[in-house]
């Protein structure tokens, strides 16, 4: 396994690039099983779980090549021959569930093992299950997998989400397309990543209406052709690059990006005493004078402040003027990344879903290891404001979600490097 070892105590200055969206890449690409027709995925992140999902559309007889140096996905799924999604492959990713609705549409039946991924609370699937149920699938839990069928295809049908859930919102979306029939998902995610997934369906021949919205209408089509799409950029990752500079000081421009993608977001870093303004090719970013202010967030499905932004908006926290409360509504367990700050010198004490946070002058450089994906990152930025040397162990989640985290900030004047652990 990798460290990151980050020495603390310089400003940040220069431009950060920002790559295609991890979590929308990993809804666009099971999109290729609901057609027999080449599907191709242009700005495409080179993340680990990228490749988890290759592998695993690939298992199930999906054809998946990257194509200059893997920015670009051209997938063909013309030769489905197995309809099982193995655990193996599964436990790796959250996001491989997402095979299930595609593979149950098109082809009406599909075994998919329950999925794994970080370790951030239990993230149950019933909400996919039950949507999909609403559109007439049998489903049977049995030996850790899910077997589904719906051999007389799915039909329209309404979902009423007792949860605004990204995943169950974009499975039941794929599912429904090739649904006969009209399918009403109420109470869906609005995010950034559900627009794209519905723009990439409807250049498929998908009738979509509502996207964005907590009610999407699907008029089901009997199939559905190929297609060229751009992954939206990521916007957590566009976050975690914004904070950078405002925990590090400094000025740093994000390229790539839309300030849109993150309107409650900027909102809280501008109440911090954060200068955040849009330019013609992304975002700047600087912190006006001395220690930010302390702020309270919420976090909250979009357009609300994001849990996937929660941890690295802690570690800006911890050396701001006065105290906060952030308050994590998404996810349990998803404070993890407290203690590993408090080794650092930060002053945190956590209540359930709640942490306050109290401001200290200076964090100090300590050996710390990563939890999950956004915990991992959150503990490097706080590197870059602490004195001395922060060593950060087990980065295999920061492979997941960030591409040559080192090499951006290293560009921008940040004392960074990978190491190989002994």
């Amino acid at each position: 396994m990798d460290s990151i070892i980050v020495q603390g105590g310089t400003e940040l200055r220069g431009q950060i690039p920002i790559a295609g969206a991890k979590n929308a890449c990993l809804t666009l690409m099971p999109a290729t099983l609901l057609s027999d027709e080449p599907l191709t995925l242009t700005n495409a992140p080179r993340l680990s779980d990228i490749r988890t999902m290759t592998t695993l559309l690939q298992s199930l007889g999906a054809e998946v090549q990257g194509l200059n140096e893997g920015r670009v996905l051209a997938m063909s799924s013309h030769g489905i021959d197995n309809h099982k999604a193995d655990y193996d492959i599964v436990r790796k990713m959250r996001a491989s569930i997402l095979v299930l609705g595609p593979m149950l549409a098109r082809e009406g039946h599909a075994i998919v093992s329950l999925p794994g991924g970080c370790a951030i609370g239990a993230r149950p699937v019933d909400l996919h299950l039950t949507a999909l149920e609403a559109m007439g699938a049998e489903l049977e839990l049995k030996d850790g997998y899910v077997h589904a069928k719906a051999l007389g295809g799915l039909k329209g049908g309404i979902v009423d989400f007792r949860f605004a859930s990204v995943g169950a919102t974009e499975n039941a979306l794929m599912a429904a397309t090739l649904a006969k029939g009209t399918t009403v998902l109420n109470n869906a995610a609005r995010e950034p990543e559900i627009v794209d997934l519905a723009k990439l369906l409807r250049a498929m021949g998908a009738q979509i209406e509502g996207e964005g919205t907590s009610r999407i209408e699907i008029q089901g089509v009997d199939r559905l052709h190929g297609a060229t799409h751009q992954v939206v950029a990521d916007r957590i990752e566009m976050g975690t690059y914004m904070l950078a500079p405002a925990i590090a000081g400094g000025e740093v421009e994000v390229v790539g990006g839309s300030i849109d993608l993150l309107g409650a977001f900027v909102e809280k870093l501008e109440a911090a005493g954060v200068s955040v303004t849009a330019t013609e090719n992304g975002v700047k970013v600087s912190r006006k004078n001395g220690r930010v202010d302390a702020v309270d967030v919420t976090t909250e499905p979009y357009p609300g402040f994001p849990t996937d932004l929660q941890a690295q908006f802690m570690a800006m926290m911890c050396t701001a003027n006065g105290s906060c409360v952030l308050e994590e509504k998404i996810f349990e367990n998803r404070f993890m990344h407290a203690p590993e700050l408090t080794r650092m010198g930060a002053n945190i004490e956590v209540h359930g879903g709640t942490a306050k946070v109290t401001g200290v002058e200076r964090l100090r450089g300590a050996p710390v290891m990563a939890t999950d994906l956004r915990a991992s990152v959150s503990l490097i930025l706080a590197g870059l404001a602490a004195e001395g040397e922060t060593r950060v162990n087990r980065v295999y989640h920061l492979d997941r979600g960030y591409e040559s985290v080192e090499t951006k900030l290293g560009a921008c004047g940040a004392k960074i490097e990978r190491v190989k652990e002994e």
